[in-house]
């Protein structure tokens, strides 16, 4: 039987878990673009002033006169179709 080695260390054998340090899984933070509050790194949009990170996650809205406009031609189809 070879001599103990002594730079093994039993103690870490792998079977009582990972080390503290690896025991941190919390995802990273970095400052929001709007309010420069820590925020996660995997948000989407800020907790704090609810704003979405990106452009791609934001909610598409349809511009104010494009409701309007589709609301006057339906109009103007109902006066020409009631005419008849």
């Amino acid at each position: 039987m070879p001599p103990p080695d002594d730079s093994y260390d039993d103690t870490d054998d792998g079977i009582h878990g990972p080390d503290e340090q690896d025991a941190d899984d919390d995802p990273a933070e970095s400052p929001c673009p709007y309010c420069n509050r820590e925020i996660s790194e995997e948000a989407v949009r800020c907790p704090h002033c609810g704003c979405y990170l990106s452009a791609e996650d934001a909610p598409r809205s349809r511009p104010w006169w494009w409701i309007v406009a589709v609301i006057i031609l339906v109009l103007l189809l109902l006066k020409y179709a009631l005419r008849w």
